[in-house]
């Protein structure tokens, strides 16, 4: 297979990521939930009574230190706010939040070699 580009790469990385959330017991509420120019949450789950934010890294390898990593704090604050906006417009109160973050590690035919769950990464 060729090598495909990064959107497609990290398209097959939420695929996989949703379809691991889902054997663990999440119960996948949204994908790709986008405010306007703020940006997006890949994925919003419940886990148990649990409402989950959840970003999605996909790497080929840990050249750059590990996926999570890949997670600034800048980007941490807008997934906050995204939540914060999601709870709203869906009448979200008192219910535990939680961010997670799934680390792929992929080759580039699409090969999943490492997936990890990160429970309250931030």
């Amino acid at each position: 297979m060729m090598s495909m580009n990064n959107r497609t790469y990290g398209t097959l990385g939420e695929e996989a990521a949703a379809a691991y959330l889902d054997k663990q017991g999440y119960r996948i509420l949204a994908r790709n939930f986008r405010v306007g120019r703020m940006g997006e949450i890949d994925i919003i789950g419940q886990d148990g009574d649990t409402l989950c934010f959840i970003e999605v890294k996909t790497r080929s390898g840990f050249g750059f230190g590990t996926p999570a990593q890949a997670v600034s704090g800048k980007k941490q604050a807008t997934i906050t706010r995204i939540a914060h906006i999601y709870m709203q417009n869906n009448r979200y109160s008192d219910v535990p939040v939680r961010f997670d973050i799934v680390e792929l590690i992929m080759d580039r035919t699409g090969s999943i070699k490492d997936i990890t769950l990160i429970q309250n990464a931030f």
